[in-house]
């Protein structure tokens, strides 16, 4: 059984322990991606277009754009590409691009950037990118199957063995090798930056996201119609209620969306992605919140129905990022998308 934090993270000065004791034995097996410890830092960025009704001819040559970026000079390791309809009736279809290398990103992005959000927007098509950079000490993942990477863990180097820290509330902070010593409190207020039409966040420090995905390809019909029928209902009910309702808990954004082909056609596979104030308000609700409680409960009932000849791939990321690591700028979107709430949620009046 090896830990979840890799050797080379792990600290003697820990200050502040785990939530399970060292002969804790999880009930089923999970798996980290482990990256080569020259790797200091990885970036995750999210590229969004939003439209009402039917995608136009400038959202189609939007996402055209940014596929050929990605595949020019410098551009990532590994992007993938998702949509939802958000909680004012927009879609978003979002590509996502992940970099082990900064100084490679950084030859990249400032094009990318303005090509992306410093025209103007006459065209009616929203634009939005968001970006971290963490440290490699400020995020985690997990998996439920070995095989198939998804998201940042594409860029590693290979899985862990069975890891301990698992299938236990707490778990997901004692993944993150900053947690050894670090609270990861949030701090400050997201100030706004306006540059014409582009409204730049500046998010507070210990900024949460965490990418949650499902991925059925695999299950035949009888698990498929189990998953699709009992579970992914109840997921999507709480997706909802985060999208919808979330900010008073802590969320500042959700995105449940539909991980989609080159073609643009829906795949088996979607994830929750999420903005947080803080991983402590993650942890509240995945803790004690009804939605939650349902969808572990639906999980629950179906992973112990199928034991280990389930189908139904699981995996997550999960980041806490400090305020020099994040990047957030939006043209042309309505006051409820991604990062832009906090800028409502700063400028309410206390109770």
């Amino acid at each position: 059984m090896e830990s979840a934090i890799p050797s080379h993270l792990q600290t003697a000065a820990r200050s502040r322990h785990r939530r399970v004791p060292d002969d804790y034995a999880p009930p089923y097996p999970s798996f980290v991606a482990r990256y080569k410890p020259a790797i200091t830092r990885v970036i995750m960025a999210y590229f969004g277009v939003q439209y009402r009704g039917e995608r136009s001819a400038a959202a189609n040559e939007a996402l055209a754009s940014i596929a050929k970026r990605f595949a020019g000079e410098n551009g990532p390791t590994h992007w993938d590409r998702a949509q939802y309809v958000d909680q004012a009736g927009f879609t978003n279809v979002v590509s996502v691009a992940y970099w082990d290398d900064a100084g490679r990103f950084d030859a990249w992005f400032d094009g990318a950037r303005e090509a992306w959000t410093g025209s103007g927007a006459s065209d009616g098509v929203g634009r939005f990118i968001e970006v971290l950079r963490p440290h490699v000490a400020r995020y985690e993942t997990l998996f439920s199957s070995l095989g198939r990477p998804e998201g940042v863990a594409v860029l590693a180097d290979g899985m862990s063995g069975e890891v301990q820290e698992h299938a236990y509330w707490g778990g997901m902070r004692d993944r993150i090798p900053l947690s050894q010593t670090d609270a990861m409190t949030p701090g400050g207020e997201p100030p706004v930056i306006r540059d014409g039409a582009r409204i730049r966040v500046v998010a507070h420090d210990n900024l949460c996201l965490i990418r949650s995905g499902q991925d059925w390809s695999d299950t035949e019909a009888a698990e498929r119609k189990m998953y699709l029928d009992d579970v992914e209902p109840v997921l999507r009910e709480g997706m909802d209620f985060l999208r919808d309702d979330g900010v008073p808990i802590g969320c500042y954004a959700n995105r449940y969306m539909r991980v989609v082909d080159a073609e643009g056609r829906p795949t088996e596979k979607s994830y929750g992605q999420s903005w947080w104030k803080s991983l402590a308000a993650l942890e509240r609700w995945a803790e004690s919140h009804p939605t939650h409680v349902r969808i572990f409960g639906a999980a629950m009932k179906y992973l112990s129905t199928l034991g280990p000849n389930a189908k139904l791939r699981l995996y997550h990321e999960v980041t806490v990022a400090a305020a020099d690591e994040q990047f957030f700028e939006y043209l042309g979107c309505h006051e409820r998308t991604g990062m832009l709430t906090a800028i409502q949620v700063a400028a309410a009046p206390s109770a």
